[in-house]
């Protein structure tokens, strides 16, 4: 029985002389039962319901009531001698009996006996619990948002976003498809906000930003305000929040929809109604459309729905088939195009040592992987009946992805960072019930002194953790490991460059699709001699280069090389009779190696020194490169 039902019935009504209900509290009157009044009443003449005399006092009819728990059979009295045969004037009157004390029933003790109705508190602490944690995160992401370079896969976001929709029709259908969503996004996003990177970066930096707040939500429903606010929070100053909070890529809206979607399912399964359904239900295309492998979180949610259904609900099971059913249907398509250009990330075959330090690149450091993991761990022994849905979340898509790496290739920290909200959220059940149960009936409960060392806990845990943090997030405002330094070599081109000269380059960084974001403002830019077709013709993001290249260097009197090789020479990054026209044609004036990269200037028909201004020589062999 809650504690909020209404107790049972223990009184009577005083009739006119002061007489008492002789069966109060019973709570049921037998099938065919009898009254006896104080004063005046009832009696059976041997005819059911005849008026006999209104001072025999009792009314006797067939099955009378006889006592607490006992009904008279058919046809019987309940006592001889409360039956008035005709021109009796007295009956006897049935002795009343007290009502047995009720004892309110109470409450489940374990966690997931009983589960609570609801989060505590109004729509104030939900704005609050969302709201914290959100400005913090943000804060941490926006400093410094527009400091670090672009990435070759950022300069494919730029590519594909500031493309027109005809040609980014031509793109997706050899490479990208399933970035689509997003690409149309960062084209409309481009054509408001400009392509600066702090332009480009701040949709991904609200994305996780929300992602913080959304958390603590999540937590909050699941489990206590406590519990949702340490998540939240914790959540904002890990590293990786503000390495992807950074990235103009889509993985901050992965884990802003993978959120979003199971804290509308938690909200369907605790107070159900259309309108959350359909919610969720336009939440689940959201996922798909931010990256394929976030899908995986709908094992956690097909767990919570079984979990609902052994419960009692009959209909949860159904709900959730229809809108995923429907909301699949929107995903589908775009997987089933996808499915024919894997071949773009076949790069990806991961190996043992990449699942052993899955952790340390999931969170951004070890010094917070560890402590975060491992309480999550014990947080598991705690969290009641949401323990078999958060272990599927942080378990089945590591596990899937690794075993199918050889076919899908999807084996990455990054693909895989949805996983990382439920790690902590299992971190802060760990931290939080130390001042009290977060999963049951009792959930929150507590003196007020526990609830006040609960807050302590959670102020102590988030310091903590920002305190490991510290060193992750100032490495993830620097440039990518082994990113070139395509920033310092357009300068120097910029400085320095004449009319007329060309451009070319050697590697396997990009280098190209680099160079034009770099120098996209710059109308004289050098010219690129050896483009034969440009990545808008192909519908790639790369160009082919011209077949005959002396004909194509022909009119070029200097040439920059940006080169990437890792050996170290310049030349080698090129085709083989590109770079003998070029060593044949013109002769090195000077050279400046940059971070990861070597900028070449050379002159046709003229000897010049070789100019090497750079300190450090380039090890190639000792090179690392972000992935």
């Amino acid at each position: 029985m809650s504690l909020d039902a209404s107790a049972p019935y223990g009184g009577g009504y005083p009739d006119a002389q002061g007489g008492q209900d002789p069966y109060a509290g019973q709570g049921a009157y037998g099938g065919q039962g009898t009254y006896a009044g104080g004063q005046g009443g009832y009696a059976d003449l041997g005819h059911q319901g005849t008026y006999a005399d209104p001072a025999q006092g009792a009314y006797a009819g067939p099955g009378q009531y006889t006592g607490p728990g006992q009904y008279a059979e058919p046809g019987q009295y309940a006592d001889p001698g409360a039956y008035t045969a005709p021109g009796q004037q007295q009956a006897q009157v049935a002795e009343p009996v007290a009502p047995e004390p009720v004892a309110p029933q109470q409450p489940a003790d374990e966690p997931g006996e009983e589960e609570p109705e609801g989060p505590e508190g109004g729509r104030l602490a939900a704005a609050v619990t969302f709201l914290l944690p959100t400005a913090l995160a943000f804060a941490l992401i926006l400093r410094g948002i527009g400091d670090r370079q672009l990435w070759r896969d950022e300069h494919a976001t730029w590519w594909a976003a500031q493309l027109s929709f005809h040609d980014l029709s031509v793109l997706i259908r050899s490479i990208d498809v399933v970035f689509t969503p997003y690409y149309v996004f960062m084209h409309l996003w481009i054509s408001v906000a400009g392509d600066s990177p702090t332009a480009m970066r701040i949709p991904g930096a609200v994305a996780m930003a929300a992602s913080a707040g959304l958390l603590a939500l999540l937590g909050r429903r699941l489990f206590t305000t406590q519990v949702g606010l340490l998540a939240g929070l914790a959540f904002a100053v890990v590293p990786v929040m503000t390495r992807y909070g950074q990235e103009i890529r889509p993985y901050a809206f992965a884990v802003a929809a993978v959120l979003l979607s199971t804290l509308l399912l938690a909200r369907a399964l605790d107070k159900p109604s259309f309108k959350v359904w359909v919610a969720y239900t336009l939440s689940v295309p959201l996922i798909g459309w931010s990256h394929l492998a976030s899908l995986a979180v709908l094992g956690a949610h097909l767990v919570m729905i079984l979990i609902a259904r052994r419960s009692g609900d009959k209909i949860v099971g159904w709900a959730y088939a229809a809108a995923c059913t429907l909301g699949m249907c929107f995903v589908i398509p775009m997987a089933v195009s996808g499915s024919g250009q894997s071949g773009q990330i076949a790069w990806n075959n991961p190996v043992f040592k990449d699942l052993v330090e899955f952790p340390k690149n999931l969170f951004g450091a070890w010094a917070v992987a560890v402590p975060v993991m491992a309480l999550g761990a014990i947080g598991l022994f705690f969290a009641g009946r949401k323990a078999l849905p958060l272990a599927v979340w942080i378990v089945l898509p590591p596990v899937a992805t690794y075993v199918t790496a050889a076919q899908l290739h999807l084996f990455l920290p990054r693909y895989l960072l949805f996983t990382a909200p439920a790690w902590v959220l299992l971190a802060a059940v760990a931290v939080c019930r130390i001042a009290g149960p977060v999963a049951g009936a009792k959930a929150g409960s507590g003196a007020a002194v526990r609830r006040g060392f609960g807050w302590v806990l959670v102020a102590a845990t988030v310091a903590g953790i920002a305190y490991q943090s510290l060193p992750g997030i100032r490495e993830t405002r620097q440039n990518a490991l082994g990113e070139p330094d395509f920033r310092g070599a357009a300068r120097i081109i910029e400085d320095q460059q004449r009319k007329g000269d060309g451009i070319a380059f050697s590697g396997v960084m990009s280098e190209r699709r680099a160079m034009d974001y770099e120098m996209r403002h710059d109308k004289n830019r050098p010219r690129d001699w050896l483009m034969y077709r440009t990545p808008q013709e192909i519908g790639s993001f790369g160009a082919v280069e011209c077949p005959k290249p002396a004909k194509c260097l022909a009119k070029a009197g200097r040439l920059w090389i940006v080169s990437t090789t890792l050996d170290g020479n310049p030349f080698s990054g090129m085709p083989d009779e590109t770079a003998t026209v070029i060593q044949k044609n013109f002769r090195v004036v000077k050279t400046r190696k940059l971070e990861s990269l070597q900028l070449v200037l050379l002159e046709k028909k003229r000897d010049a020194k070789v100019d090497d201004s750079s300190d450090e020589k380039d090890d190639a062999a000792k090179r690392k490169v972000h992935t």
